[in-house]
């Protein structure tokens, strides 16, 4: 496809994925300014206020102002009326991340993936400023470099990341190709979409672990979840909002869980602890959902890390089998690329989990609660090194023997590189 006519399917897709962000933000905060204040309410606070809910959900932190009087009638103490809000919605932000993934993969497969990825991520940054400088508010204040930068990561990065998985998978062309004819020649290209292949496993794993964690503790928990609702004393509209705000907040609870079952667990203010080895709760915000954090550890909490030992197990069986068999029975099978699928499957999942960990981290208010979420680091290594533990147990123990019908995925992109290698006489 003509490079001109990708860059504009790029940005439409980009302009799409803003415009849509902004709209999901300004619909149902027009519902409820209408339904609370009626026609003859001041509609000019409703774009500030679209565009700031916007940018939380593309991880751009708040600085919230509350006003004099507010304060004065609830009583708050003067340090507290600014407070840092960092710790952002991530089904916002994953929800741009998957639409921006799949723009990066249908521009590589139209053959100029990093051009739609460029001409993409402009254009997004381009509106960011427009957004950040039309939308201005004393009572939530951005930082104007981080209003433009992190809208643009949250799509650019995944978009790449889906551009060059389609161009591994199904060729470029131009730079993915050469390094992937390059690598095949070496006996490790194959050890590269393995290690990719048993990646997807982990992630899955690492979130299915923590939905499961979080869906048993809210069933465990659920009176108590009911009883701060009630407390709450909100009406049908303001319970609707509630409910809203905590689903956005879902995978955010999940990486939680995840972090808890992988050993470090997570914090809920400083001095706070919620871990397998031990939970030590402070003072809590009054947010329903919170409720279901056990306020003691289970005895068996540390059993859960063997969880992830079996993730890895299942994704390292599946790296074996898109790696090569040996030719015949007694042919020793290749160590290299095996030890290559399992440290790059480490690193990578330790790099994911500590990545998805740092996004679930921020600050929920003043004080002790600018220390809220898991340690990134920590999850990180640990996650890595359960998953490493699993697979290392698949990849470099003895190989189960195969029928001659178990034909190899990897089989087939050794001969696409063959053919790609045998049109492209240009690679050395």
């Amino acid at each position: 496809m003509n490079r001109l006519l990708v860059a504009l399917l790029s940005a439409v897709d980009a302009l799409v994925a803003v415009a849509v962000g902004v709209v999901a933000a300004l619909a149902p905060l027009t519902v409820l300014w209408a339904v609370a204040f009626g026609a003859g309410a001041d509609w000019s606070a409703l774009w500030p206020a679209a565009v700031r809910l916007w940018q939380f959900g593309n991880l751009v932190p708040l600085e919230i102002t509350l006003p004099q009087e507010y304060t004065v009638a609830t009583g708050i103490a003067p340090d507290a009326v600014t407070m840092p809000l960092s710790l952002a919605p991530l089904a916002v932000a994953g929800l741009i991340a998957m639409f921006a993934a799949r723009s990066g993969g249908r521009a590589a497969a139209s053959g100029a993936g990093f051009t739609g990825v460029a001409v993409g991520a402009v254009i997004v940054a381009a509106l960011s400023a427009v957004l950040a400088t039309t939308a201005r508010t004393p009572f939530a204040a951005v930082m104007p470099w981080q209003a433009v930068l992190f809208p643009v990561l949250v799509f650019a990065v995944p978009a790449l990341i889906g551009a060059l998985v389609r161009a591994w998978r199904d060729g470029d062309d131009g730079l993915v190709d050469s390094l992937f004819v390059r690598l095949d020649r070496s006996g490790y290209a194959a050890a590269v979409s393995a290690a990719g292949r048993a990646l997807a496993i982990s992630a899955l794993g690492f979130a299915a672990v923590g939905a499961l964690l979080v869906g048993v503790a809210v069933l465990a928990r659920g009176g108590a979840i009911i009883s701060l609702f009630q407390a709450a004393n909100v009406d049908a509209l303001g319970a609707t909002a509630f409910t809203i705000a905590q689903l956005a907040y879902l995978p955010t609870l999940i990486v939680w869980g995840a972090a808890f079952a992988a050993g470090p667990g997570f914090v809920v203010g400083a001095g706070s602890t919620v871990a397998a080895s031990g939970t030590q709760l402070g003072v809590i915000p009054s947010i329903p959902v919170l409720a279901a954090i056990p306020p003691a550890t289970p005895s068996f909490a540390l059993l859960l890390a063997l969880l992830f030992v079996a993730v890895g197990f299942v994704a390292g069986l599946a790296a074996r089998r898109r790696l090569p068999a040996p030719a015949s029975t007694l042919a020793a099978e290749p160590f290299g690329p095996r030890l290559a699928a399992l440290a790059g499957l480490v690193v990578t999942s330790g790099l994911v989990a500590a990545s998805l960990s740092a996004l679930a981290s921020g600050a929920l208010g003043p004080d002790r609660l600018t220390q809220v979420g898991p340690a990134a680091g920590a999850v990180g290594l640990a996650f890595a090194l359960e998953i490493g533990v699993g697979a290392a147990i698949a990849l470099l123990g003895p190989r189960a023997s195969r029928s001659t019908d178990d034909v190899d995925a990897d089989d087939r992109d050794r001969e696409r590189a063959g053919a790609r290698d045998a049109d492209a006489p240009w690679v050395e």
